[in-house]
Order: C-alpha cells, then sequence, then structure tokens
C-alpha cells in the first residue's frame, strides 16, 4: 500500500513538473511570436515608406524631364 502512495505522488509531482514546463514553454513561445510580429510589422511599414519614396522620385523625375525639355525648346525658339 506504501509503495502505491509514494507512486502515486511520484506520478502527481511528475505530472505537475510537466504540465509546468509546458505552459512556461507556452508563454515563451507566445511572447517571441508577439516580438516577431512586431519586427514583421516594422519591416512592411519600411517597405511601404520606400514604395511610396520610389513613386515620388519617378514623379520628380519625370517633372525634370518635361522642364528640361520646356527650357531646350525656349531656348532653340530664342536662338
Amino acid at each position: 500500500m506504501e509503495a502505491i502512495i509514494v507512486a502515486l505522488i511520484g506520478l502527481a509531482g511528475s505530472a505537475a513538473g510537466s504540465l509546468c514546463g509546458v505552459l512556461v514553454s507556452s508563454k515563451l513561445t507566445q511572447y517571441r511570436l508577439e516580438q516577431l510580429e512586431k519586427k514583421v510589422q516594422a519591416h512592411n511599414s519600411l517597405i511601404d515608406r520606400t514604395y511610396r519614396l520610389e513613386e515620388r522620385t519617378e514623379l520628380q523625375e519625370e517633372k525634370i524631364k518635361v522642364a528640361n525639355h520646356r527650357i531646350d525648346d525656349l531656348e532653340k525658339a530664342f536662338n
């Protein structure tokens, strides 16, 4: 009878230890996933801003080309 009680106590201790280990591991995994999501969000924000800057740069370059073409036409008209 004593052996059964000792075995049950050992089983309960092992089960409690395993459960605590799983919970701690789960919390750590959840925390790391949240941190990774924050990094991905920051990266995506950077990509969006870079894309908008590239669009604005292309627009400005096109405007400069048009302005240079108009200046060339005006110079030819006065020469």
